[in-house]
């Protein structure tokens, strides 16, 4: 039977007609403000490999609390203010949780499963559930004896060897994480799951996520079929390096704890104590729950580390350029500590200057100013803009820890500014540790253990030690010269710096407290 041509013209025109109504609707969908993008490639040219939080807090000033950047198609949104990542991050969590698909980060340098990485879901889910045993607030008191053992030894080495002041800080936030994820104690500088951790770790910050973390693959994942000679395509031959790299950095302390199990030696802690409780399950098999601890505990690792050896340096430079902080800060540990002792977890409740150099460090250091991004996984609209399913959601924390009206002159070091009279208090938005581990289900769960770590390290090294800008054969100060190279981690280069005992009785303390507990 012919087909009637009225009824192929009125199908025609009704197409016609929904496609130029879907465009018409697209049109004026009002998305964020943000920098003009160009064709095709949109806002490339306006992203920077270093420090793109500054550039960032730019576009804040002249567009907003949130702006909408596009770049090959996909978009990038950035939450500049602590209310619109509450609003978003938090309060919206069922549909801000995602993480991108990155094609480069993922399937090709193999970060996939890494908790940072990995896709909002059941394997999400579970890691969580996995650090929140071992992180929770209520766990952090069991750990407190052994940050204390280590924060001894990381006095002990400053004392003998402050030049190497970086190696030592180094080597203590490693051999923190190590031992309560793997039960591994590090016993040099140049250990080499330290070397390992800081490799990939430098791997995944300054070449995979240099830039915001998005590659040419990652738009058009055909890229990926490309072979590995084919001109343009060294991205290609990097991965599997940095693949290579990665798996090792998974499966070394993993297997030597499983060794250590098999052979009775393994030392109590994350890994040993999710193994001994993995069972079968209808949900999850045995090789699954193997799988998740695995990978779980190398987050952990690779994320803890560089969070605290940051601030640990931050908090160095700034004592260095503020001695009439840490010389109130002294008097006030004196005054509740003594001379004879060093200070514990028991004694924070009356030193709350020192907690508020600890925030204090927390904001003017941000350790990680863009966060790490969050994938929409449906259309929203906020405030009548219209926000596109799998945009990337950064939130600028540098932004907010610089904002006037919350911390008034935001570049200054001002412990005092977290006290109302002489009662130390802080709110939700003027609370650094609100916001610097990030917002909402993808918050770092390994927050509280990393804040324990930072306020023993600094509450001793005030107790024991002076530091004071290194000085020159002339006897003139050096002045820091202050460098940020990674494209994550907002962590200084190494600077000059001289660290002595306070006195010959805190050397002793030191030494003794040390060699108790060798």
């Amino acid at each position: 039977m012919a087909t009637n041509p009225w009824l192929l013209i009125a199908i025609g025109l009704c197409t016609v007609f929904l496609a130029f109504a879907h465009t018409r609707r697209r049109r004026e969908r009002s998305y964020p403000p943000g920098p003009k993008p160009r064709p095709i490639v949109g806002n490339i040219f306006d992203l920077t490999a270093r420090e793109l939080w500054l550039r960032a807090s730019q576009w804040a000033k002249l567009y907003g609390d949130v702006v909408y950047l596009r770049v090959f198609g996909q978009g990038l949104l950035f939450l500049n203010t602590y209310e619109t990542a509450i609003d978003l991050l938090d309060k919206k969590g069922s549909i801000y949780s995602d993480k991108p698909s990155l094609v480069m980060a993922g399937e090709l340098c193999g970060c996939e499963n890494m908790v940072a990485f990995t896709r909002y879901g059941d394997q999400s889910r579970r890691q969580r559930r996995l650090m929140q045993k071992a992180l929770s607030p209520s766990a952090i008191p069991l750990y407190h004896s052994l940050l204390e053992i280590e924060t001894q030894a990381l006095l002990k080495r400053l004392l003998e060897d402050p030049h190497n002041y970086d190696g030592h800080i180094r080597r203590y936030a490693g051999s923190l994480t190590l031992l309560v994820v793997y039960g591994c104690r590090v016993v040099s500088n140049d250990d080499p799951f330290l070397t390992l951790a800081e490799d990939c770790v430098e791997i995944i910050s300054n070449r995979i996520a240099s830039g915001g973390g998005i590659w040419p693959v990652d738009v058009f994942p055909i890229l990926k079929h490309l072979p590995t000679w084919f001109p343009g395509a060294g991205f290609k031959r990097n991965a599997i390096k940095w693949k290579a790299k990665m798996e090792e950095f998974v499966d070394r302390p993993f297997e030597l704890v499983k060794s250590r199990m098999k052979d009775g030696t393994a030392t109590p802690c994350f890994c040993t104590s999710l193994l001994e409780q993995a069972s079968e399950s209808e949900d999850v098999s045995g090789a699954q729950q193997e799988f998740d601890i695995k990978w779980t505990a190398n987050s952990m690792y690779s994320g803890d580390f560089f969070v605290t050896m940051t601030v640990i340096r931050h908090f160095l430079l700034l004592m260095e350029l503020h001695p009439e902080v840490a010389a109130k800060a002294k008097t006030e540990i004196d005054s509740v500590v003594g001379t004879d002792r060093l200070p514990m977890f028991s004694d924070r409740p009356s030193l709350p200057y020192v907690d508020a150099i600890m925030s204090e460090c927390l904001r003017w250091g941000t350790p990680v100013p863009l966060g790490l991004p969050h994938r929409l996984m449906e259309d929203d609209v906020y405030k009548g803009f219209y926000i596109p399913q799998g945009t990337l959601v950064f939130s600028n924390v540098w932004n907010m820890t610089r904002n006037p009206a919350v911390f008034p002159d935001p570049d200054a070091f001002v412990p005092e500014r977290y006290f109302d009279g002489a009662k130390y208090a802080t709110t939700d938005k003027n609370d650094p540790r609100n916001f610097v581990f990030g917002f909402g289900r993808r918050r770092c769960p390994g927050s509280h253990l990393v804040e324990s770590s930072l306020w023993i390290v600094m509450a001793c090294v005030l107790a024991t030690l002076d530091v004071s800008k290194e000085t020159d054969a002339h006897g003139t100060p050096i002045e820091p010269e202050i460098v940020f190279e990674n494209s994550v981690f907002r962590t200084p280069n190494a600077f000059p710096c001289a660290i002595k005992p306070r006195s010959e009785e805190a050397a002793r303390v030191i030494r003794t407290a040390a060699a108790l507990n060798a």
